[in-house]
């Protein structure tokens, strides 16, 4: 039996607010608390207080206000000597820097995110730090090296019945059995995915969970079907303002219209979520629409020499981010489009949190 989803990253003053609750209202309730936190002089309450400002900021895509708050959060944590909160700003800034495209950052502070969380005696920081860790591995596409990662914290989250880390880790795995060709069982997991986040009234993850099964839906020919799945979550990431999740929602879009040979429409909405990640400082996902755009672009009859030297540029990109599998990508997209290398696709991006 699962539980209701929770919010464990807000605490303190902040612990009754909902998973659900809108970032803009959390942001809003995190700065004052805040405020009356650094009034009354406790560094624990600022600490804690300060990562639910950091995150409301961070999945706004305000990366600078984020950024600057997940520091302001450890240092208040260190000050009183609160390991618990020091992991929580920890897995906070770790989680920022994945967004950010800046990985061998995330894997560093999710590292020590997880070895605090666990002096310190906090299992769901370090579970949190631990997943943090995963997720990060599969974006970069090491799938071998966090799949078993990936079970494991599936098997913890079952065990004790947390919904919101069971569909984060059915999801994850259901990515991994996507990007590695095996669709049927990526489409069961993404379709209990999205029942449980249902059940367990995770809006967010029943989001995310619709935007995979809209992908394999596309993969499978019904870019209908695919399309109404992510009306449905870009209403959830309207109403919460997940900036990011509707930037990848957009992408999705995109891509869905590209497979259906709508390549007008798939390069308008390529251009929409490109200027979405860079809006919040997103390169990976700037990198990922930016390589959708000049398929879009090649397909309604771009020269061809232009088309190889921004897939030559993308390569590179993707490649300084840290994604192992940037070459297979680009390399997809040059035999797709009938381009000669420069040098010489798309993986699917997986969502932040």
């Amino acid at each position: 039996m699962h539980s209701k989803a929770l919010a464990p990253e807000y605490q303190g003053a902040l612990t009754k607010m909902s998973v659900n609750s809108s970032l803009a209202d959390v942001l809003a309730e995190g700065v004052r608390h805040l405020r009356e936190a650094e009034l009354s002089g406790s560094q624990q309450e600022v600490a804690r207080c300060g990562l639910a400002v950091a995150e409301a900021h961070r999945r706004l895509g305000n990366v600078t206000e984020a950024d600057r708050a997940w520091k302001a959060s450890y240092r208040s944590a260190r000050s009183a000597g609160d390991l618990g909160a020091m992991a929580w700003a920890l897995w906070s800034g770790g989680t920022l820097a994945r967004q950010r495209g800046e990985l061998r950052l995330a894997f560093r502070l999710l590292g020590l995110a997880a070895d605090m969380g666990k002096r310190g005696g906090d299992i769901v920081a370090r579970g949190y730090s631990l997943a943090g860790l995963a997720e990060t591995g599969r974006i970069q596409g090491d799938y071998r090296t966090v799949a078993a990662l990936h079970e494991q914290l599936l098997a913890e989250a079952r065990a004790r019945g947390e919904a919101r880390h069971t569909v984060w880790a059915l999801e994850g795995i259901a990515q991994i059995h996507r990007n590695t060709g095996s669709l049927d069982t990526a489409l069961a997991m993404f379709e209990e995915a999205a029942e449980l986040a249902g059940n367990a009234d995770d809006r967010r993850g029943r989001a995310w969970a619709l935007r995979g099964m809209a992908d394999i839906t596309s993969l499978r020919n019904d870019p209908e079907r695919a399309l109404a799945l992510l009306a449905e979550a870009e209403l959830t990431c309207r109403e919460m303002k997940l900036s990011s999740a509707l930037a990848y929602n957009h992408k999705m879009r995109a891509n869905v219209l590209f497979r259906a040979g709508r390549y007008e429409e798939a390069r308008a909405m390529y251009e929409v979520a490109l200027a979405e990640f860079r809006a919040m400082t997103e390169p990976r996902g700037e990198a990922l629409a930016r390589l959708g755009l000049v398929k879009s672009l090649a397909r309604l009859g771009r020269d061809r020499e232009d088309t190889a030297a921004d897939l030559h540029e993308l390569r590179r990109t993707l490649s300084r981010i840290g994604l192992l599998n940037a070459r297979d990508m680009v390399d997809k997209a040059y035999a797709e489009l009938g381009v000669a290398p420069v040098d010489g696709g798309t993986d699917e991006e997986s969502g932040q949190r």
